[in-house]
């Protein structure tokens, strides 16, 4: 067997959570508005004042997935599309990932995959709430196969509210080969 590629450095890693990533402004009307177009929901709980207010949630909310896309870069932060000017292989999708781990020192494995998303909800997000996402390294193992060896990185983030209430836990399964 080949040696592997989990050192005692990247098998420490695992429970590790990173920093919290709080939303730079809170859930706003027209984003919720521009998601749910985007995902074709035309549910007026997302946009109609009148009818959500005779909701079992008393007011417009977001979409379950909203929290997902909330952690972004604020204004004037610099583009993480950049790189790719200078990188021809740069794949537009690494340099926005934004859990507040340190990445997996893995510069053999250079190809990064998403081997499968598993979510779990627990309430919507309201207008007004300030979103926290909270990551962190549940697993880190390796697998060989036809096309060689893989490492598997699973990250689990918990998404929460203003008064720490529990959106929802994403699970997200990263293959780097």
């Amino acid at each position: 067997m080949a040696e592997s590629y989990i050192t005692p450095e990247i098998k420490a890693l695992i429970g590790l959570e990173g920093e919290p990533q709080i939303a730079w402004e809170p859930v706003e009307r027209s984003e919720v508005r521009r998601f749910a177009q985007a995902v074709m929901d035309d549910d007026p709980i997302f946009w109609n004042d009148a009818y959500a207010k005779n909701t079992r949630y008393g007011g417009v909310v977001a979409p379950p997935l909203f929290p997902l896309f909330v952690p972004r870069q604020p204004p004037g932060s610099p583009d993480p599309l950049a790189t790719a000017a200078t990188d021809p292989d740069f794949d537009g999708f690494a340099g926005l990932l934004t859990t507040g781990l340190p990445p997996i020192p893995l510069p053999q494995l250079p190809r990064l995959l998403n081997g499968g998303n598993e979510v779990e909800f627990y309430q919507l997000p309201r207008l007004g709430d300030r979103i926290t996402a909270r990551a962190r390294y549940l697993d880190i193992y390796e697998k060989t196969g036809r096309s060689g060896t893989m490492v598997f990185i699973l990250v689990e983030t918990r998404y929460t509210n203003q008064q720490d209430d529990l959106l929802l836990i994403s699970r997200v399964t990263y293959i780097r080969r």
